[in-house]
């Protein structure tokens, strides 16, 4: 890829460079299993400040088997339980109203508005976790989204009042054909809505463990709006988020929808982004060597800890751990062993590392130092479901925005 996935431009600038690593959600079976790694660079385009990585594999590859099931997550569910109460009162939503949701998992979130009476339909290309949300009664189509499945389903009359869609957009290689395909899908006065983490949370918190091959684009306020603009979609309000470290979602219309208008929040939040110097390509280059010295700081951290004969262990087997570990050189000499609630993931080992993933009742089994959280994005859920280990004087790691110990 020499060239932006939005506007073709050539790419010559790189944001981030993280050495090689295997693909971030390809958990291991067995220590003596072959891996392989690909180089994790990303560019950043100085035409539309798409910030982006190579696709080295094919998005049916990585995930028409999938080990991310959404419903694991407590704080997840409820930022969804939310969402659906929130998005019903706003647009007043009834059992005429046709919601369909793209990349829907395991039915995490259209659960709550089949509960609603609500007609859903989920889009999920990961055939093992497609069938766990029709095994929910949640209808549910197997395929990759684009155009392609866009016009199938406007012909069966399938067509969105609620089209939407949580954190699908940077795993898309095809931008346009996406977006094109959402623009076909819509009913004339529907509403999309997209969640995804922000390129401005990213760079200002650190959060360079976000950025993953799965993840081909990592996205501005700024960018979206000309992306979605380039198919004829107007996006007309912008909500901040918690989530991830940081997201944004977006309400998006047809162009020609008279009946929306547009919110101050999109204005506000152009102008933070370029105050902040979104659309400054300098402010790019200079990210590369904060993640330097934090690698080098956790690091010299674990190393320290280790000296001291401390155990160390991880909690959570996350892609963004993942990222974390393999850019550190982090292994089982400082991690024993990390723990995850997620049967499909347990009895694994971690991509390139190699570091065994164990159901967090081991916990109270080895009795550890210090327990380093993985998906920092969910300290909070964590440190609640493992408030165990201060009966014996454990503490949480927190690696970003920077390494920080919890008492």
């Amino acid at each position: 890829m020499n060239s932006c996935r939005f506007c073709g431009e050539e790419l010559n600038t790189v944001f981030l460079d993280l050495g090689v690593s295997p693909m971030a959600n390809s958990y291991v079976k067995s220590t003596d299993q072959m891996e392989h790694v690909y180089p994790l660079r990303t560019y950043v385009c100085e035409h539309c400040f798409l910030v982006q990585v190579h696709e080295f594999e094919t998005p049916e590859h990585i995930f028409s088997d999938y080990a991310y099931f959404s419903s694991f997550s407590d704080s997840w569910l409820s930022h969804c339980q939310d969402y659906v109460e929130n998005i019903i009162d706003r647009f007043h939503y009834t059992s005429d109203t046709k919601v369909i949701e793209i990349a829907s998992n395991d039915g995490y979130l259209l659960q709550y508005f089949k509960e609603k009476g609500i007609s859903v339909l989920g889009i999920e290309p990961a055939v093992n976790v497609a069938k766990v949300a029709i095994e929910k009664g949640i209808e549910t189509s197997m395929n990759f989204f684009g155009k392609s499945i866009a016009e199938s389903l406007r012909q069966e009359g399938k067509m969105a009042d609620l089209l939407l869609g949580n954190n699908v957009l940077a795993h898309v290689p095809d931008l346009n054909d996406f977006v094109a395909g959402m623009k076909i899908l819509l009913k004339s006065n529907g509403t999309i809505t997209m969640e995804f983490p922000h390129l401005l949370q990213l760079i200002e918190n650190n959060q360079f463990d976000t950025i993953y091959h799965e993840h081909y684009s990592y996205f501005s306020f700024t960018t979206v709006l000309k992306l979605f603009a380039n198919h004829e979609l107007s996006i007309y309000d912008v909500e901040h988020l918690e989530t991830h470290g940081g997201s944004i979602r977006i309400y998006a219309s047809h162009v020609e929808n008279k009946e929306t208008s547009i919110q101050s929040s999109v204005h506000e939040l152009l102008e933070k982004e370029l105050q902040f110097g979104i659309t400054d390509i300098e402010m790019y280059k200079k990210f590369q060597l904060r993640v330097v010295q934090l690698k080098r700081k956790i690091t010299n951290f674990l190393i320290q800890l280790k000296t001291n004969e401390k155990v160390v262990v991880g909690y959570g087997a996350p892609a963004k751990g993942n990222t974390l570990i393999n850019y550190c050189g982090i292994d089982c000499d400082y991690l024993d062993y990390t723990v995850d609630r997620s049967p499909y993931k347990q009895g694994t080992f971690l991509p390139g590392s190699r570091i065994p993933v164990s159901s967090p009742e081991l916990l109270k089994l080895t009795k550890p130092d210090y327990v380093f959280i993985l998906p920092w994005n969910l300290k909070d859920e964590i440190m609640k479901q493992t408030s165990f280990i201060r009966e014996w004087g454990g503490k949480w790691i927190v690696p970003i925005p920077e390494i920080n110990v919890v008492e």
